[in-house]
């Protein structure tokens, strides 16, 4: 277990992004068509194929799922995914034609002073085509991929990973990309809230305050009353070897977003954003009530976990004004 989302078999993952830019895209790659679903939570959610992910609708597998900064339009992430999967003769058929399944969401740091024109097409199809194609087992946490230019209310965001295995041994991995309008720390840090999920001092070790004071639980936002809706968000995926209908997919993500209740201080806010995808690689059966209970509930530690592991191994931006990150304040 490397404690990414790639102790799951199956799943590759690969980033690109662009320094002066301050911004990027993260794909994350199914060998074989993956069980999905959608959760979101957040009032101002930006998603590429999220009808296609209802229950009521027909395709119930995905090829890829693809992350990416740059607002709406970071959309086209997918389109860039989709085309290199296209070229590998992936995708859902139908007769002849073959269509890559990519379903996608995107954060907002277009204000993060990374230089943002670039002309008459943004950037983002051949940086989703660039992250799938470097996609494989080993990735890089941090300020890297859809993560490179997240913000957080106080410290830089980015984008972090973290597995488990269940008592039964099922696997269960998430991977987040971490733009949010509120904290992920209590107070000024250097505390995350994630605290009590943490394993083996993966964000720092510091636990949480002995006591928590008002000013602790005060709210941090963005901009304070004049955040936009446009501003913020945490996007991520859960994946698991369970085996999944479509429709416990979809428990698993709403159970799964609880994590981002317990690594984020406000959440799930007008201002956020917030998107988790689920999906199964299906390679294991659980017992349907129990079982899934069980893999919903680690779930939603390593989302959690995840979000806490973004912010901790983020750097600063180079730009004057950038937020400072967790290690520039408390090593």
């Amino acid at each position: 277990m490397k404690n990414l989302l790639t102790d799951i078999a199956g799943v590759r993952v690969g980033h690109a992004h662009d320094e002066k830019l301050a911004s990027g895209a993260t794909a994350i790659v199914f060998d074989q068509p993956a069980v999905a679903a959608i959760d979101v939570r957040g009032g101002g959610p930006g998603t590429r194929e999220d009808a296609l992910l209802d229950l009521a609708n027909t395709v119930e597998r995905v090829d890829a799922i693809a992350l990416s900064g740059g607002s709406a339009f970071g959309l086209e992430t997918g389109g860039g995914v989709q085309a290199w999967l296209a070229e590998q003769g992936r995708g859902f058929r139908v007769r002849e034609a073959l269509i890559p399944i990519v379903p996608g969401a995107i954060l907002f740091d277009l204000l993060n002073g990374g230089d943002k024109a670039w002309g008459r097409f943004p950037p983002y199809r051949d940086l989703g085509y660039a992250a799938a194609a470097s996609a494989g087992t080993d990735f890089a946490i941090g300020s890297v991929g859809a993560g490179l230019g997240a913000t957080t209310a106080n410290f830089k965001g980015g984008l972090g990973s973290a597995s488990a295995v269940t008592s039964n041994g099922i696997k269960v991995a998430a991977i987040a990309a971490v733009n949010a309008v509120g904290s992920v720390t209590v107070g000024d840090g250097p505390w995350f809230w994630a605290a009590p999920f943490e394993v083996g001092g993966e964000f720092g070790g510091r636990g949480l305050p002995d006591t928590f004071t008002d000013d602790m639980l005060k709210m941090r936002i963005k901009g304070g009353p004049a955040a936009s809706p446009r501003e913020n968000t945490t996007i991520g995926l859960v994946v698991t070897d369970a085996t999944l209908t479509k429709a416990q997919a979809k428990r698993l993500a709403m159970i799964g977003q609880t994590g981002f209740a317990r690594a984020i201080y406000p959440v799930h806010a007008p201002t956020d954003g917030d998107v988790l995808f689920a999906a199964a690689t299906c390679e294991k059966p659980i017992d349907p009530i129990v079982g899934l209970t069980e893999v919903g509930m680690v779930a939603a530690n390593v989302v959690a976990r995840a979000i806490a592991r973004g912010v901790y191994s983020a750097t600063v931006l180079p730009f004057a004004g950038a937020l400072p990150s967790w290690k520039d304040r408390f090593g």
